[in-house]
């Protein structure tokens, strides 16, 4: 299923499927009242239908075939006639990682080395990446999955204005996917932490570049360079895990005012999400609802952010990040107080 958290031009979020076509959305409570004359307590947000697990995503299958083949009053809405909210408004909480080594490599380089990078690059070339500064810099990330927590108060939706702060001048994307815990757990076995993904979403992870490098000087954070409001755009869909068999050969796109600027894909993550979640629940318990991002998206086909190329952006521009399976996150960027 490709679920949503749409409302209907009252504020009001309520959770949907969008059809085949991805035209319309089902209207799930009201697909489940119209075939059971009740309500659903699995339909009530997304958090509960999380938290529902595999009896949720079954019921929610048995309404979508109930409002396609029955079409009860107000169940099917065209996409046009709703907006669409983060799959998850408010998640439980947000970790991003780093999970892609070519970002991290073309980081250092782009902010550590700046004009001796070509040299490095050089290097790794004829000597091979382990004999890279940039690698010798950096081995510490090889030994386990590394992440930071973000501020899950500050998420919103696609087609969403999302505003830069007035204290950056260097705005930036990043070309991110991400997880949504379906079954908790802890000290879950790397082998079995797939059965722990609720579901899949497109994640932009906005950043202020300027105010990142100045905080991590001090060796904590990102704080200011990352948490703000509007920084954390999530959607258009929540795609449950039986409709992409293979997460890890998935296409990845990110295109400013239809320009593309970014491709990667799935398939270079040197840490999976199974790799991910085994070492969070080291001693941790993980709770349905809980999203984790997968860090930018580089590798052999692109950079997957404006800090690798030496390109920010500015107020006016539109940002669309893509994801094969799971769709379109598109969202403009605002300057502060506009």
């Amino acid at each position: 299923m490709r679920l949503v958290t749409f409302h209907r031009g009252d504020g009001q979020a309520l959770v949907g499927a969008l059809t085949g076509d991805g035209r319309s959305v089902g209207y799930l409570q009201a697909g489940a009242r119209a075939m059971d004359g009740v309500s659903s307590p699995f339909f009530t947000d997304m958090l509960a239908f999380l938290r529902a697990g595999e009896e949720a995503r079954e019921k929610g299958e048995l309404v979508l075939e109930f409002i396609l083949s029955q079409r009860p009053p107000d169940a099917l809405l065209p996409l046009g006639k709703v907006s669409l909210l983060a799959p998850v408004p408010r998640p439980e909480s947000i970790r991003d990682c780093m999970a892609f080594e070519q970002h991290i490599i073309n980081s250092i380089r782009a902010v550590g080395f700046r004009t001796f990078a070509p040299v490095d690059e050089w290097i790794e070339r004829t000597f091979g990446r382990r004999r890279s500064l940039a690698y010798l810099l950096n081995r510490a990330w090889y030994e386990r999955p590394v992440y930071y927590k973000s501020n899950r108060f500050s998420v919103t939706g696609t087609d969403a204005p999302v505003v830069m702060p007035a204290y950056t001048k260097q705005f930036d994307y990043e070309l991110e996917w991400g997880v949504f815990i379906g079954r908790g757990g802890a000290d879950i076995p790397r082998d079995r932490a797939r059965q722990h993904i609720g579901g899949y979403t497109v994640f932009n992870d906005f950043s202020a570049r300027d105010i990142q490098m100045r905080e991590l000087r001090g060796r904590l954070g990102p704080a200011k360079g990352k948490d703000f409001d509007t920084g954390n755009a999530m959607g258009p869909c929540l795609v449950t895990p039986d409709e992409i068999p293979d997460p890890y050969s998935l296409t990845m796109l990110a295109r400013v005012n239809g320009q593309e600027w970014s491709r990667g894909s799935t398939s270079e993550m040197y840490w999976t999400f199974e790799d991910i979640i085994a070492y969070i629940s080291k001693d941790e318990t993980l709770y349905p609802g809980e999203f984790i991002g997968s860090g930018t998206c580089s590798g052999s086909q692109g950079r997957g952010c404006g800090l690798e190329m030496g390109r920010f952006l500015k107020p006016g521009d539109v940002v669309e990040l893509e994801v094969e399976g799971i769709g379109v996150l598109r969202n403009e960027v605002r300057s502060h107080g506009a």
